[in-house]
Protein backbone atom coordinates (compact mmCIF):
# COMPACT_ATOMS: atom_id res chain seq x y z
CA UNK A 1 0.00 0.00 0.00
CA UNK A 2 1.11 3.44 -1.46
CA UNK A 3 0.67 5.85 1.56
CA UNK A 4 -0.03 9.39 0.37
CA UNK A 5 -0.09 12.52 2.13
CA UNK A 6 -0.97 15.73 0.31
CA UNK A 7 0.43 19.66 1.18
CA UNK A 8 -1.80 21.90 0.77
CA UNK A 9 -5.76 22.13 0.80
CA UNK A 10 -5.46 22.42 -2.99
CA UNK A 11 -8.62 22.38 -5.83
CA UNK A 12 -6.40 20.31 -8.02
CA UNK A 13 -6.24 17.93 -5.75
CA UNK A 14 -9.04 15.77 -6.02
CA UNK A 15 -9.15 15.31 -9.69
CA UNK A 16 -5.12 14.51 -9.67
CA UNK A 17 -4.84 12.54 -6.82
CA UNK A 18 -7.17 11.84 -4.61
CA UNK A 19 -9.95 10.43 -7.11
CA UNK A 20 -7.40 8.19 -8.78
CA UNK A 21 -6.22 6.61 -5.66
CA UNK A 22 -9.66 5.59 -5.00
CA UNK A 23 -9.74 3.67 -8.22
CA UNK A 24 -6.96 1.65 -6.92
CA UNK A 25 -6.89 -0.78 -4.23
CA UNK A 26 -2.81 -0.20 -3.61
CA UNK A 27 -3.22 3.61 -2.85
CA UNK A 28 -4.49 4.76 0.38
CA UNK A 29 -4.87 9.28 0.69
CA UNK A 30 -4.12 9.15 4.99
CA UNK A 31 -3.17 13.04 5.38
CA UNK A 32 -3.94 16.68 4.18
CA UNK A 33 -2.05 19.64 5.39
CA UNK A 34 -2.87 23.31 5.48
CA UNK A 35 -1.09 26.19 7.03
CA UNK A 36 -4.52 26.13 9.21
CA UNK A 37 -5.80 23.53 11.59
CA UNK A 38 -9.58 24.50 10.86
CA UNK A 39 -8.89 24.63 6.67
CA UNK A 40 -6.75 20.89 6.83
CA UNK A 41 -9.84 19.73 9.07
CA UNK A 42 -12.68 20.89 6.64
CA UNK A 43 -10.94 19.61 3.62
CA UNK A 44 -10.41 15.93 5.56
CA UNK A 45 -13.67 16.01 6.05
CA UNK A 46 -14.87 16.77 2.86
CA UNK A 47 -12.96 14.92 1.00
CA UNK A 48 -13.03 11.65 3.55
CA UNK A 49 -9.03 11.79 4.64
CA UNK A 50 -8.55 10.10 8.07
CA UNK A 51 -5.75 13.01 9.51
CA UNK A 52 -5.29 16.72 9.01
CA UNK A 53 -2.36 18.72 10.40
CA UNK A 54 -2.34 22.35 10.38
CA UNK A 55 0.97 22.99 9.41
CA UNK A 56 3.08 21.47 6.99
CA UNK A 57 5.82 20.35 9.11
CA UNK A 58 3.34 18.25 10.99
CA UNK A 59 2.66 16.17 7.75
CA UNK A 60 6.16 15.88 7.17
CA UNK A 61 6.83 14.27 10.28
CA UNK A 62 4.37 11.07 9.84
CA UNK A 63 5.90 8.11 9.70
CA UNK A 64 2.91 6.49 7.66
CA UNK A 65 3.92 8.30 4.94
CA UNK A 66 5.27 7.45 1.93
CA UNK A 67 4.76 9.70 -0.65
CA UNK A 68 4.09 13.57 -0.59
CA UNK A 69 1.95 15.12 -2.86
CA UNK A 70 2.96 18.75 -3.23
CA UNK A 71 -0.21 20.74 -4.50
CA UNK A 72 1.35 24.46 -2.93
CA UNK A 73 1.94 27.21 -5.08
CA UNK A 74 4.61 27.45 -7.45
CA UNK A 75 6.98 29.62 -5.03
CA UNK A 76 6.41 27.06 -2.13
CA UNK A 77 7.25 23.57 -4.52
CA UNK A 78 11.24 24.32 -3.56
CA UNK A 79 11.22 24.54 0.09
CA UNK A 80 8.62 21.94 1.09
CA UNK A 81 9.32 19.27 -1.35
CA UNK A 82 13.07 19.56 -0.41
CA UNK A 83 11.69 19.24 3.20
CA UNK A 84 9.42 16.47 2.22
CA UNK A 85 12.97 14.43 0.98
CA UNK A 86 14.69 15.18 4.35
CA UNK A 87 12.39 13.74 5.76
CA UNK A 88 12.11 10.30 3.77
CA UNK A 89 8.91 11.10 1.49
CA UNK A 90 9.11 10.59 -2.08
CA UNK A 91 7.91 13.55 -3.75
CA UNK A 92 5.43 14.34 -6.69
CA UNK A 93 5.31 17.53 -7.13
CA UNK A 94 2.94 19.82 -9.58
CA UNK A 95 3.56 21.83 -12.57
CA UNK A 96 5.33 23.94 -12.86
CA UNK A 97 8.51 22.28 -10.72
CA UNK A 98 9.97 25.45 -9.39
CA UNK A 99 10.38 29.13 -9.63
CA UNK A 100 13.49 29.48 -12.03
CA UNK A 101 16.03 26.46 -13.21
CA UNK A 102 17.99 27.78 -9.77
CA UNK A 103 15.50 26.11 -7.85
CA UNK A 104 15.10 23.01 -9.79
CA UNK A 105 18.45 22.17 -9.69
CA UNK A 106 18.92 22.67 -5.70
CA UNK A 107 15.53 20.31 -5.71
CA UNK A 108 16.96 17.32 -8.01
CA UNK A 109 20.05 17.43 -5.61
CA UNK A 110 17.77 16.99 -3.11
CA UNK A 111 16.48 14.01 -4.62
CA UNK A 112 19.99 12.68 -5.32
CA UNK A 113 21.15 12.94 -2.15
CA UNK A 114 18.30 11.89 -0.23
CA UNK A 115 18.04 8.30 -2.90
CA UNK A 116 14.46 9.65 -2.94
CA UNK A 117 12.37 10.29 -5.64
CA UNK A 118 11.07 13.71 -7.11
CA UNK A 119 8.77 13.36 -10.04
CA UNK A 120 6.96 16.61 -11.83
CA UNK A 121 3.13 16.35 -12.62
CA UNK A 122 2.99 16.65 -16.21
CA UNK A 123 0.16 14.07 -16.36
CA UNK A 124 -0.48 14.63 -20.03
CA UNK A 125 2.99 13.07 -20.69
CA UNK A 126 1.46 9.63 -19.16
CA UNK A 127 -1.55 9.36 -21.34
CA UNK A 128 -1.58 6.83 -24.16
CA UNK A 129 -1.79 9.82 -26.41
CA UNK A 130 1.13 11.05 -25.84
CA UNK A 131 2.76 7.89 -26.66
CA UNK A 132 1.00 7.77 -29.81
CA UNK A 133 2.39 10.95 -30.80
CA UNK A 134 5.78 9.89 -30.36
CA UNK A 135 5.18 6.96 -32.77
CA UNK A 136 4.06 8.74 -35.16
CA UNK A 137 6.72 10.88 -35.66
CA UNK A 138 9.48 8.05 -34.68
CA UNK A 139 7.93 6.31 -37.47
CA UNK A 140 9.02 8.76 -40.19
CA UNK A 141 5.89 8.67 -41.91
CA UNK A 142 5.85 12.35 -41.51
CA UNK A 143 9.27 12.75 -43.19
CA UNK A 144 11.56 14.82 -41.64
CA UNK A 145 10.27 17.29 -39.06
CA UNK A 146 10.13 21.42 -40.42
CA UNK A 147 8.47 23.16 -37.71
CA UNK A 148 5.82 22.47 -35.03
CA UNK A 149 3.49 24.68 -33.01
CA UNK A 150 1.71 23.61 -29.79
CA UNK A 151 -0.63 25.38 -27.83
CA UNK A 152 -2.83 25.89 -24.70
CA UNK A 153 -5.33 28.65 -23.93
CA UNK A 154 -7.92 28.80 -21.21
CA UNK A 155 -9.97 31.45 -20.25
CA UNK A 156 -8.96 32.37 -16.97
CA UNK A 157 -10.74 35.90 -15.36
CA UNK A 158 -8.75 38.17 -13.68
CA UNK A 159 -9.05 37.84 -9.81
CA UNK A 160 -5.86 39.48 -7.84
CA UNK A 161 -6.46 37.02 -4.99
CA UNK A 162 -5.83 33.97 -7.27
CA UNK A 163 -2.33 32.55 -7.63
CA UNK A 164 -2.76 32.44 -11.60
CA UNK A 165 -2.70 35.86 -11.67
CA UNK A 166 0.59 37.03 -8.87
CA UNK A 167 3.83 36.40 -10.60
CA UNK A 168 5.43 36.45 -6.82
CA UNK A 169 3.80 32.95 -6.58
CA UNK A 170 4.37 31.58 -9.80
CA UNK A 171 1.27 32.68 -11.61
CA UNK A 172 1.17 33.88 -15.53
CA UNK A 173 -0.19 32.03 -18.25
CA UNK A 174 3.39 30.35 -19.22
CA UNK A 175 4.00 28.98 -15.84
CA UNK A 176 0.19 27.85 -15.56
CA UNK A 177 -0.73 26.48 -18.82
CA UNK A 178 2.46 27.36 -21.03
CA UNK A 179 4.38 24.40 -19.64
CA UNK A 180 2.10 21.93 -21.15
CA UNK A 181 2.86 22.90 -24.86
CA UNK A 182 6.46 23.79 -24.27
CA UNK A 183 6.83 20.26 -22.61
CA UNK A 184 4.98 18.59 -25.62
CA UNK A 185 7.52 20.55 -27.72
CA UNK A 186 10.75 19.16 -25.65
CA UNK A 187 9.56 15.86 -25.46
CA UNK A 188 8.30 16.15 -29.13
CA UNK A 189 12.12 16.79 -30.20
CA UNK A 190 13.43 14.92 -27.67
CA UNK A 191 15.71 17.87 -27.14
CA UNK A 192 16.16 21.23 -25.85
CA UNK A 193 15.34 24.32 -27.62
CA UNK A 194 17.07 27.69 -28.37
CA UNK A 195 14.91 30.46 -27.58
CA UNK A 196 14.78 33.20 -30.97
CA UNK A 197 12.39 35.77 -29.11
CA UNK A 198 9.03 36.08 -27.18
CA UNK A 199 6.08 38.00 -26.77
CA UNK A 200 3.77 38.94 -24.08
CA UNK A 201 0.44 40.59 -22.91
CA UNK A 202 0.79 41.84 -19.05
CA UNK A 203 -1.70 42.12 -16.47
CA UNK A 204 -1.81 44.72 -13.69
CA UNK A 205 -0.11 42.34 -11.24
CA UNK A 206 2.62 41.96 -13.68
CA UNK A 207 1.91 38.17 -14.63
CA UNK A 208 1.70 37.50 -18.55
CA UNK A 209 -1.65 36.84 -19.69
CA UNK A 210 -0.34 35.31 -22.89
CA UNK A 211 2.92 34.21 -24.33
CA UNK A 212 4.00 33.64 -27.66
CA UNK A 213 7.49 32.26 -27.94
CA UNK A 214 9.65 31.01 -31.30
CA UNK A 215 12.08 28.22 -30.65
CA UNK A 216 14.84 26.26 -32.69
CA UNK A 217 16.19 22.98 -31.52
CA UNK A 218 19.32 21.73 -32.76
CA UNK A 219 18.07 20.19 -35.66
CA UNK A 220 16.89 23.42 -37.52
CA UNK A 221 13.71 22.32 -36.68
CA UNK A 222 11.28 25.47 -36.00
CA UNK A 223 8.54 25.84 -33.05
CA UNK A 224 5.96 28.13 -31.85
CA UNK A 225 4.69 27.91 -28.03
CA UNK A 226 1.75 29.63 -27.28
CA UNK A 227 -0.39 29.87 -24.53
CA UNK A 228 -3.41 32.37 -22.97
CA UNK A 229 -5.32 32.85 -19.88
CA UNK A 230 -7.07 36.12 -21.90
CA UNK A 231 -11.17 36.20 -20.28
CA UNK A 232 -13.26 34.55 -22.94
CA UNK A 233 -10.92 32.90 -24.82
CA UNK A 234 -11.88 29.89 -26.46
CA UNK A 235 -10.73 26.59 -24.54
CA UNK A 236 -7.73 25.22 -27.13
CA UNK A 237 -4.70 22.77 -26.57
CA UNK A 238 -3.25 21.52 -29.46
CA UNK A 239 0.01 20.37 -31.13
CA UNK A 240 0.43 20.88 -35.26
CA UNK A 241 3.69 18.93 -36.80
CA UNK A 242 4.98 19.29 -40.31
CA UNK A 243 6.80 16.83 -41.76
CA UNK A 244 8.48 17.02 -45.39
CA UNK A 245 6.03 13.91 -46.14
CA UNK A 246 2.79 14.87 -44.19
CA UNK A 247 1.44 17.38 -41.48
CA UNK A 248 0.03 15.77 -37.67
CA UNK A 249 -2.72 18.07 -36.23
CA UNK A 250 -3.65 16.99 -32.74
CA UNK A 251 -6.16 18.81 -30.28
CA UNK A 252 -6.85 18.22 -26.24
CA UNK A 253 -3.38 16.81 -25.68
CA UNK A 254 -3.76 18.02 -21.75
CA UNK A 255 -7.00 16.02 -21.18
CA UNK A 256 -7.48 13.61 -24.05
CA UNK A 257 -10.35 12.08 -22.13
CA UNK A 258 -12.64 14.62 -22.70
CA UNK A 259 -11.95 13.63 -26.57
CA UNK A 260 -9.13 14.39 -28.84
CA UNK A 261 -8.87 14.10 -32.25
CA UNK A 262 -5.40 12.44 -34.24
CA UNK A 263 -5.63 14.07 -37.79
CA UNK A 264 -2.65 12.71 -39.71
CA UNK A 265 -2.52 14.24 -43.66
CA UNK A 266 -0.36 12.54 -46.04
CA UNK A 267 -0.51 12.84 -50.25
CA UNK A 268 -3.77 15.21 -49.62
CA UNK A 269 -5.67 12.56 -47.54
CA UNK A 270 -6.60 13.58 -43.74
CA UNK A 271 -7.28 10.15 -41.60
CA UNK A 272 -8.56 10.50 -38.16
CA UNK A 273 -8.21 8.47 -34.90
CA UNK A 274 -8.12 8.35 -31.11
CA UNK A 275 -6.72 6.36 -29.05
CA UNK A 276 -8.25 4.67 -25.83
CA UNK A 277 -7.26 5.74 -22.34
CA UNK A 278 -8.17 6.52 -19.25
CA UNK A 279 -8.10 10.17 -17.00
CA UNK A 280 -4.73 11.03 -17.93
CA UNK A 281 -4.30 11.58 -13.30
CA UNK A 282 -5.33 7.77 -13.35
CA UNK A 283 -2.30 7.23 -15.72
CA UNK A 284 0.14 9.52 -14.13
CA UNK A 285 -0.36 7.52 -10.47
CA UNK A 286 0.11 4.36 -12.11
CA UNK A 287 3.24 5.55 -13.44
CA UNK A 288 4.56 6.71 -10.09
CA UNK A 289 3.49 3.25 -8.17
CA UNK A 290 5.66 1.52 -11.04
CA UNK A 291 8.13 3.98 -10.87
CA UNK A 292 8.98 3.41 -7.35
CA UNK A 293 8.51 0.19 -6.70
CA UNK A 294 10.68 -0.35 -9.98
CA UNK A 295 12.72 1.73 -9.32
CA UNK A 296 12.75 3.14 -13.18
CA UNK A 297 13.64 6.49 -13.80
CA UNK A 298 9.87 8.12 -14.89
CA UNK A 299 9.56 10.58 -18.18
CA UNK A 300 9.38 13.81 -15.70
CA UNK A 301 11.77 13.44 -13.44
CA UNK A 302 15.25 14.85 -12.39
CA UNK A 303 16.93 16.61 -15.90
CA UNK A 304 13.97 16.91 -17.41
CA UNK A 305 12.28 19.31 -14.53
CA UNK A 306 15.69 21.24 -14.78
CA UNK A 307 15.58 21.67 -18.63
CA UNK A 308 12.38 22.66 -18.53
CA UNK A 309 12.86 25.59 -15.81
CA UNK A 310 15.80 26.54 -18.28
CA UNK A 311 13.34 26.77 -21.20
CA UNK A 312 11.04 28.71 -19.09
CA UNK A 313 13.41 31.15 -17.90
CA UNK A 314 14.86 31.64 -21.20
CA UNK A 315 11.36 32.47 -22.75
CA UNK A 316 11.01 34.89 -19.68
CA UNK A 317 14.16 36.51 -20.45
CA UNK A 318 13.27 36.92 -24.11
CA UNK A 319 10.04 38.36 -23.30
CA UNK A 320 11.85 41.03 -20.98
CA UNK A 321 10.74 39.88 -17.55
CA UNK A 322 12.73 40.81 -14.87
CA UNK A 323 11.42 37.48 -12.83
CA UNK A 324 14.58 37.52 -10.47
CA UNK A 325 13.10 40.39 -8.54
CA UNK A 326 10.51 38.03 -7.56
CA UNK A 327 13.14 35.61 -5.89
Amino acid sequence: MLRIGILGAAGIAPNAIIIPARRRDDVEIVAVASRSESSASAYAATHSIPRSYGGYERLLADPEIDLVYNALPPSEHSRWSIAALESGKNVLCEKPFAMSADEAKLMTTAATDTGLRLIEAFHDRYHPLSTEIDRIVASGRLGEIVSAHADFTASIPFDPASIRHDPAVGGGSLMDLGCYPLHQLRALMASEPEVLDATATVNSMGADLSMDASLRFASGVTARMTCSMVEDSELNSSLDVVGTLGSLHVDNLVFPSKGHTISETRDGITRNSTVAGLETYDHQLAAVVEGLASGERLLTEGADSVAQMQAIDAIYDAAGFDRAALR
